[in-house]
């Protein structure tokens, strides 16, 4: 019993966080955590969304948690481990920048709990919520571009008047990029650069030129937005 007594009062004094602080701040760096994976699996864009970043902003927030508790105010502690750290290579590539700053709110939440500093933890984590909710919502620094590219099959040369009325009624401005003959009952292949109308769907411009008689082969390709892989 005075053995137990003894190594209790020689953790107090080598710790600078009592049990129940310590089991909080792990807490609270796990809520705050599962809430910035949540918020991240809501506010992602493109298809380079990963279950298993999710579960590492969260260990991130844990783990700094326990790293800054275990420093405490002891500068030799510190460096021996980062010197530990050091060891350790992540040679994962982050495909998408902006989960970088999701990497890093789950350090400053983990910074934060683990320094017992539960208001900056809280309104921090609160604070970054809304800008990501806001950034998202606005679609903040998207980029649109009216240009399309058309192709499409022309059976005979006599069609060239309707097709041209269709494309100025839709477009701002087009330009011809490429013809392919096909060698086919004299059919061509005819590539346009379009910028549309911001009035105007493209999808009733590509119906109306396939509907169009001998035309065929109808091919509509824009670019709306940046798309991560």
């Amino acid at each position: 019993m005075k053995n137990l007594e003894n190594f209790a009062k020689s953790e107090m004094l080598a710790h600078i966080y009592g049990p129940n602080e310590i089991l909080l701040n792990l807490a609270l760096a796990f809520i705050l955590g599962m809430l910035i994976s949540s918020l991240y699996k809501t506010t992602h864009k493109g298809l380079s969304y990963s279950q298993s970043f999710m579960l590492t902003i969260i260990f991130v927030s844990v783990i700094v948690s326990m790293v800054i508790m275990t420093i405490g105010n002891n500068l030799a502690r510190a460096f021996a481990l980062v010197g530990a750290l050091s060891i350790i290579r992540f040679r994962t590539v982050i495909k998408d920048t902006k989960d970088t700053a999701y990497i890093f709110m789950g350090l400053a939440v983990g910074m934060a709990a683990g320094t017992s500093s539960y208001f900056l933890a809280i309104v921090g984590t609160l604070f970054f919520f809304v800008v990501s909710l806001v950034l998202h919502k606005t679609n903040y620094g998207a980029f649109y571009k009216s240009e399309f590219i058309l192709t499409f099959r022309r059976t005979s040369e006599s069609q060239k008047a309707l097709h041209s009325e269709v494309i100025n009624k839709y477009s701002r401005n087009s330009s011809l990029l490429h013809v392919e003959s096909l060698g086919e009952n004299q059919a061509t292949k005819l590539t346009y650069d379009i910028t549309m109308n911001k009035n105007n769907d493209p999808q009733d411009f590509s119906q109306e030129i396939a509907s169009l008689e001998g035309v065929s082969e109808v091919m509509l390709v824009a670019s709306n937005s940046d798309l991560d892989y």
